[in-house]
Order: structure tokens, then C-alpha cells, then sequence
């Protein structure tokens, strides 16, 4: 049995939490799977429909559902990326889209993906306009900021109750980024730790022989070492550990035809194996 909470503070849809009725110290989360396109978006109409949904990190939450039957409390993001990128920092922001802003926060930023990103994933523009900054500031205060109030509720509860927090975020990556580190189709998961300063080295370790165990192919810190939210939360001199694991939406996903590809169930059921051995009493 878990308690299902959709928090209040901002956007009624912005978050949402799972949590068991015997939470541990695991914390999940998932901030790229949101479908819920806010009315107000603005999008450039002309946009093809797999274009302004690129972004999203397809049923990355009903891969990691299984994570509350064994102890850990789901975090889940349900306005989608395009509208508000919940792995960039608050501040992230990018002058060619958003006006009064003099220069970017970051090359992701002067890329086209900040915390309000300007491109689809797959590179198009997301708009035929600038938006004011107010309008940006609404956004966050709307959703990014009630997903960070929940995650570090449930981090710091995590760590009252076990001495330490276990931060595991979740995400997908298109098959065309994996392909770009090596081989045929690249990696299967990438696991990203900051280059071993968001967490102890053991977790890394067990979760790439867990992913191993399948078959996968893992890669540690290429092309991703974790996102703003591993950076914010890979403290592990004050109990915080964080680690971003990406999955390769090959695995899966049919990127083409925007649903599930004959992957699925084989990557359900070894995802699902992953996390109960991670999460077992006895780890």
C-alpha cells in the first residue's frame, strides 16, 4: 500500500509522490516523464505532434513504478519537459528566447535547452516568440519549484529516518545519443555520478553489475555525469548520495511510432529486477 499525493504550492499537476507505507532511504525520481501540456504554452502551432513531445522521457515513471512496492518514494514530474526542464537550475536561462536577459546561464542554455528550453529534443524551435521574463518566472514558480520543494522534503526525510538519503534520478536518452559514444547502438545505461563525487562508490558499482547482470552494456559518466539535480544532491559528507541513470530508449521505446517497441516487456521486468536487488533488505 502507498499514499499517492498530488502537492499543493504550485500547479496542481506539477508533482506528484508515491510513497510506501515503509519508506526507506531510497528516493526515486523521474522529472522528464510529464505528458501534461500546460493551455498556456505557446508553442509554435505549425510544430509536427513527435516533435514538441521529443523531449520526454516516455514511461520512464512505469519503469520505475515497481520502486514502492520495495521501500522507495517515487517523485514523479507531470508538466512536460518542453514547457519546463525540472533537471536544469532555476536560473538556467536563455537570452535568445527569454527577453531582459543580457547573456546564457550555461552552454546548455546557449544551446537551446535551459531551464525553459528554446528547442525540441530532436532540435526544432519550440516557438515563433520570445517570452518575457515574467512569464518565465510564473513557469517556475508553477512547477520547478514545487518538484524541488517535494524532492528535498523527501530527501531530508529519507535521512532522518536512515541516517542517509539515496537520491536514484531516472531518465531516458534517444538512441541517436547513445549511438554517439560508441558502437553500433552505444550503451544500454549510462550511469551518472559526477565522476564519483555524488555518491559512494559502492552504489555506482552495484547498480552497473545489476544492469550487467541483464546483459546491458553500461557506461559511467558518458555523455551524461548527471544533471543539476545529481549536482544538487551528490553531498555525501552531509548523507545526501546522488546517481542519474539513463536508459536507452532502444531498449523500449519505438521512437518513430511514439509507443512501446517489442523491448518492452524484457526491459519492464529487467528493470524491475534491478530495483528490487537494489532496494533488498539484506543490499
Amino acid at each position: 500500500m502507498h499514499v499517492r499525493e498530488d502537492e499543493a504550492g504550485g500547479d496542481a499537476d506539477a508533482v506528484e509522490v508515491l510513497r510506501p507505507e515503509a519508506a526507506g532511504r531510497f528516493v526515486f525520481a523521474s522529472p522528464h516523464s510529464g505528458v501534461v501540456y500546460p493551455a498556456d504554452f505557446g508553442a509554435d502551432p505549425g510544430l509536427p505532434e513527435a516533435s514538441l513531445r521529443s523531449a520526454e522521457d516516455a514511461l520512464v515513471d512505469r519503469l520505475i513504478a515497481p520502486g514502492v512496492v520495495h521501500g522507495a518514494v517515487l517523485v514523479l514530474g507531470r508538466i512536460a519537459r518542453a514547457w519546463v526542464d525540472l533537471n536544469r537550475a532555476p536560473g538556467d536561462l536563455d537570452p535568445a528566447l527569454v527577453e531582459g536577459i543580457d547573456a546564457p546561464a550555461s552552454p546548455r542554455a546557449a544551446a537551446g535547452y535551459g531551464v525553459v528550453p528554446r528547442l525540441t529534443g530532436d532540435g526544432r524551435p519550440l516557438y515563433r516568440r520570445r517570452l518575457a521574463r515574467a512569464e518565465v518566472e510564473a513557469r517556475l514558480a508553477r512547477v520547478h519549484a514545487p518538484y524541488h520543494a517535494a524532492l528535498a522534503a523527501e530527501m531530508i526525510a529519507a535521512r532522518s529516518r536512515c541516517g542517509e538519503a539515496v537520491l536514484v534520478d531516472w531518465h531516458s536518452m534517444p538512441a541517436r545519443a547513445a549511438a554517439a559514444v560508441g558502437g553500433a547502438r552505444g550503451p544500454d545505461v549510462v550511469l551518472g555520478d559526477r565522476h564519483g563525487a555524488a555518491c559512494g562508490a559502492e552504489l555506482t558499482r552495484r547498480l552497473r553489475t545489476e544492469f550487467e547482470a541483464l546483459g546491458w552494456r553500461v557506461a559511467l559518466n558518458r555523455p551524461y555525469a548527471g544533471g543539476w539535480t545529481t549536482q544538487r544532491w551528490g553531498r555525501p559528507d552531509e548523507g545526501f548520495h546522488a546517481v542519474q541513470v539513463e536508459l536507452n530508449r532502444a531498449l523500449y521505446w519505438d521512437e518513430a511510432r511514439r509507443r512501446p517497441g517489442p523491448g518492452w516487456g524484457r526491459t519492464e521486468k529487467g528493470v524491475a529486477r534491478v530495483i528490487a536487488r537494489l532496494l533488498a533488505p539484506t543490499a
